[in-house]
């Protein structure tokens, strides 16, 4: 099987759907990797590294997938209203794997539909444990709560910990982080190993626990509510007016 990863057009998007160990591990499988030159360079993988894990080099998206069965991406692809039609390469009857927003954008459903592709929108992959290794969200908030407090601390322009220094001591930073999901606990662990004092709330009152095993202390807003705050599958429920105020 021929599997195509192509190149990121959206704006401020630097990841890339397959780095050169996963190619080598797909290579190993027995699949042909087709890469667009160019996919990883803003990942900081560049072609060579991608030839020597045994993928092969396409001088465009189009020559990509060509002969791909698969064609795997970060986002999902674009259409002709955002400027470079991306779904008019895709051949009938190959797949697409990607992040697709498939609940939220129609049009590109649609358009993937018209063209008789066979898309997996890797965002509806069930969290249970057979499908963990697979499960985007996670993967991709947890380095989203780190990389946060990592931009936070520089836009602050001070120091995150206590410093003794001769001339005083500086208070450490105090910090406070709203929802304690995935990215949420990632935050909450990244300012603590920064030195920060944190503080965290979240409108589901179990997370007080999480909150405080990681060091942090936990903001209560109204006990009774948040303890109904949380569906049987552990998500958030909407909270009232009141509560938000």
């Amino acid at each position: 099987m021929q599997v195509a990863v192509l190149k990121e057009r959206r704006s401020g998007e630097t990841r890339v759907a397959a780095t050169p160990d996963t190619v080598k591990k797909l290579v190993g499988l027995g699949c042909q990797v087709v890469v667009e030159a160019g996919a990883g360079a803003n990942a900081s993988m560049s072609d060579a590294d991608y030839t020597a894990a045994g993928a092969t080099i396409a001088a465009d998206a189009a020559a990509a997938v060509a002969g791909a069965a698969l064609v795997v991406k970060v986002q999902a692809p674009m259409t002709a209203d955002e400027g470079a039609d991306e779904i008019a390469s895709l051949k009938q009857g190959s797949y697409l794997m990607a992040q697709l927003n498939a609940l939220t954008s129609k049009p590109r459903m649609q358009a993937l539909a018209a063209k008789g592709v066979n898309a997996f929108a890797l965002e509806l992959m069930p969290r249970i444990s057979r499908a963990q290794a697979m499960d985007i969200l996670s993967s991709q908030s947890n380095l989203a709560g780190y990389k946060a407090v990592v931009d936070a601390a520089a836009t602050f322009g001070r120091a995150m910990p206590m410093m003794m220094t001769a001339a005083g001591t500086i208070a450490p930073a105090r910090v406070l982080i709203f929802g304690v999901g995935v990215a949420g606990l990632q935050a909450i662990a990244t300012a603590k190993r920064m030195g920060a004092v944190v503080y965290a709330t979240d409108v589901r009152y179990a997370t007080k626990e999480q909150v405080e095993s990681l060091g942090g202390k936990f903001i209560v807003v109204d006990e009774e509510k948040m303890k109904a705050a949380e569906t049987s599958g552990g998500y958030a429920k909407e909270m009232d007016d009141d509560f938000k105020q």
